[in-house]
């Protein structure tokens, strides 16, 4: 089928993961584009090059990464990056993204995308590390905000505050998770349309959806679920407010069929074309 016949920025993809390498290909759904996780293709063939290479000859690509440690304070490892730049060489994605976070200490990786403290010396810092990714990839990046479940109490700057000076300083552009965002404000107790307001359209290249887990003390983004009714929500006033953007629906964990990705995807593609017909 093939994707539809408009431009990558009113259109909406999925993830592209292990288990619909097969189905995808033998039915080409008509999404906008995929999105894959770098790492997942620093080795030199196998089984997902070949898949990847099939599926890139039919679809736009984004490349999205975990293993940068933009936030982190020991050295950018040069080997990854050699490998990120080699797979960008690869299949020429339309974007190539990480999270602005860290996730290791002293040689340790941590499973999960850790938050900054929100100060000026964090910012520096990240500011230094973005650019010189940006300079060893020859290209521009996107950073991901990313979701919380702790405050650091010496932050002094508030977090969309924070991304946004790291969008002026470095020049790198924005991949805004409205999921992200969500879990945050209800976690941290903040206006999420304030957040959506501070923020430059013009620096979003991509939006990610996905699901959370309420069942707790606080929400925790699982990308296991579909993407709740106030994220949906947050998601229409986010195309109001900077108009159409591509449109990731992220779901990582208890992956479902195919079917249930393009039906969310489905959705999302409605509320783009309902913006670019307002913004027409």
């Amino acid at each position: 089928m093939g994707r539809p016949n408009l431009p990558v920025d009113a259109l909406c993809g999925v993830g592209l993961r292990a288990p619909h390498y097969r189905e995808m290909l033998d039915t080409r759904p008509a999404i906008g584009w995929l999105e894959v996780h770098s790492e997942n293709y620093f080795g030199d063939g196998g089984q997902p090059h070949y898949f990847l290479s099939r599926c890139r000859e039919h679809y736009p690509l984004s490349v999205h990464g975990v293993g940068l440690g933009l936030g982190s304070v020991s050295p950018l490892d040069p080997d990854h990056l050699r490998k990120l730049k080699r797979v960008i060489k690869r299949y020429d994605p339309f974007v190539v993204s990480d999270h602005l976070c860290w996730g290791a200490a002293a040689g340790r990786h941590l499973n999960d995308l850790l938050p900054l403290p929100y100060t000026e010396e964090a910012l520096a810092h990240v500011c230094a590390r973005v650019t010189q990714v940006q300079d060893a990839l020859g290209r521009q990046m996107l950073v991901e905000n990313v979701s919380s479940y702790l405050r650091f109490s010496h932050s002094s700057i508030p977090e969309w505050e924070f991304v946004t000076e790291v969008v002026r300083r470095s020049g790198c552009g924005l991949l805004f998770d409205v999921n992200n965002l969500y879990v945050n404000a209800v976690n941290h107790d903040f206006d999420a349309r304030e957040y959506i307001a501070a923020i430059p359209g013009d620096a979003v290249q991509e939006i990610h959806l996905a699901g959370f887990d309420a069942s707790g003390l606080c929400l925790i983004d699982t990308h296991g679920t579909p993407v709740s009714d106030a994220v949906w929500d947050l998601y229409r006033e986010t195309i109001r407010s900077m108009g159409p953007k591509p449109t990731l629906i992220e779901w990582d964990t208890d992956l479902p069929p195919l079917a249930t990705l393009l039906e969310q995807a489905a959705k999302a593609q409605h509320i783009l074309e309902e913006g670019r017909a307002q913004s027409a």
